[in-house]
């Protein structure tokens, strides 16, 4: 008997908090109600003191249905999925923001306009502070490329200080421009971009116009002539036998590129066709460099 009177109370005490939630939720209901309907009304009465003849036959129901809410969860989406990508992920986004700016910004700043919470996310923070690529001053972060040139002219100042060539890939990230600026000075013949034969990178020569050479069609023959070893790493021990220093690094750049798992030119001559494969009865020349001999 005990138990069953224990039970009963319980029941009771159930039934009791049931009412008691159900009238706390339904004077909410009504207060909101009241709220939201004199919002509608005010902003009615707002936006329509010239039309009070008009509106006079409209019923609550036809205000109601006229009221449109703007609906932002396609963007809070966004954003959730932004902040819960992985930690490379995000900061790929801010690499890419601060490269695009150039400018110092604050963690809340690219908050605002990536939706990188980097003071929410500290595995996020700490990672671009260690990163390379970035600069983080006085609460600020911002793009930090190998050559600290903005413009055409600091371009070209910088290609004149290399006069054994300096690699495009190293300035390529120097300002978002850079690679129209160096066909311009290209196309005004202050500078030689020659192709490196074993990737797809260019090397910049400067071309000082004070230093004419001309060049006899003897030693243009017999340069185009040479036959070129197939491998550049060959071609830079050539180099360093006859006391001259390579404007490339072959092996410390096929060394990187196999750790960030880009494919080597290797792979890639395989998936061409075998017609215009390089074969090693191939004769390799100079032939391909007229430009170095004009006049």
């Amino acid at each position: 008997m005990a138990l069953q009177e224990k039970l009963d109370k319980f029941k009771k005490q159930q039934d009791r908090c049931h009412s008691t939630l159900s009238s706390i939720a339904s004077t909410k209901s009504s207060q909101t109600l009241k709220s939201s309907s004199a919002a509608l009304s005010g902003n009615y009465n707002n936006n329509n003191n010239n039309n009070n003849n008009n509106n006079n036959g409209k019923t609550p129901a036809t205000l109601s249905a006229a009221v449109k809410f703007s609906n932002d969860t396609a963007r809070l989406q966004h954003i959730n999925s932004i902040r819960k990508a992985p930690v490379g992920a995000q900061m790929k986004r801010v690499i890419d923001l601060l490269f695009e700016t150039r400018q110092a910004l604050t963690p809340e700043q690219i908050n605002q306009v990536c939706y990188v919470d980097m003071n929410a996310n500290k595995n996020v923070f700490e990672s671009m502070k260690k990163n390379p690529k970035l600069k983080y001053e006085g609460g600020r972060f911002s793009y930090k490329s190998k050559y600290d040139i903005r413009e055409k002219k600091e371009l070209l100042v910088m290609i004149r200080k290399f006069p054994e060539g300096i690699a495009v890939i190293d300035l390529k990230d120097a300002y978002p421009t850079v690679r129209e600026d160096l066909q311009a000075l290209k196309a005004a013949r202050q500078i030689w971009l020659l192709s490196n034969f074993d990737s797809q990178e260019d090397i910049a020569y400067p071309n000082d116009p004070r230093v004419p050479i001309m060049v006899d069609d003897d030693l243009k023959l017999l340069f185009r002539g040479i036959e070129l070893p197939r491998d550049m790493l060959d071609i830079e021990k050539d180099l360093l036998k006859n006391g001259m220093k390579p404007a490339t690094n072959t092996a410390k750049r096929r060394s990187t590129a196999q750790m960030e798992g880009i494919p080597s030119s290797n792979s890639k001559s395989k998936a061409k066709k075998k017609n215009k494969e390089i074969s090693k009865r191939t004769k390799l020349t100079n032939a391909h460099l007229p430009e170095l001999f004009r006049t």
